[in-house]
């Protein structure tokens, strides 16, 4: 197979897209992956590029009918909004709420967070006639970990990576799948990301549990 070959396999699909949507997506990829890299070095500017990021894609999976994606991102636009707050609070000039792990009580927000998106996916699915499609229900199993991980995350949570990762891990062939290669490869990118974030958030906390 030579690179012509491979260059057909990965962006054929993109014959026919309008430039305007090829641009808009690549934009989205790449203020997507701006995001991540700030969240990996815990930086605020992880949410305004995520804004940026899932608005450009909720106009781009409104008109291509990709229903669980576009809940996501819708998700993700709004929860960015208030991990935003979350993170930005003040006491003093200092900042509130700093990494943490989560809580049982929290275990158990997630795990309601998780079962909801899982009913509301199957019902928009169901309601719009495509719980046909072979991967509605990967959809649905990848939104609710998306959604546990964006709420995990707007609260500064250590435990938001596993969701992204396992996510992200999906979600490669998943966005090949449907005929979104930088998308894929975003994903890509992203579960080297989240795994190195994991690893740092994970150094940052434990060295503020030996200075406590």
């Amino acid at each position: 197979m030579d690179i012509f070959q491979v260059f057909d396999f990965f962006f054929s699909q993109y014959s026919n897209y309008s430039i305007i949507n090829f641009y808009l997506e690549l934009t989205a990829v790449f203020f997507g992956l701006l995001s991540v890299w700030f969240a990996k070095n815990n930086d605020i500017f992880v949410y305004p590029t995520g804004i940026i990021s899932t608005g450009i894609y909720i106009y781009l999976l409104f008109n291509w009918g990709l229903l669980g994606d576009l809940i996501i991102n819708m998700y993700f636009f709004s929860m960015s909004i208030y991990g935003w707050y979350f993170w930005n609070l003040k006491d003093s000039g200092k900042t509130v709420n700093k990494i943490s792990s989560y809580s049982k009580n929290e275990k158990v927000k997630v795990t309601i967070i998780i079962l909801l998106s899982i009913l509301l996916v199957t019902g928009i699915y169901i309601i719009f006639n495509k719980w046909d499609n072979p991967i509605a229900w990967i959809d649905t199993f990848t939104t609710s970990l998306f959604f546990a991980g964006m709420w995990l995350m707007a609260r500064r949570k250590l435990e938001h990576w596993m969701f992204w990762i396992i996510g992200d891990i999906i979600s490669i062939p998943l966005y090949f799948y449907k005929g979104l290669t930088l998308t894929s490869f975003q994903y890509l990118i992203f579960t080297i990301l989240a795994i190195k974030g994991y690893k740092e958030w994970k150094n940052i906390l434990v060295k503020k549990n030996l200075n406590v």
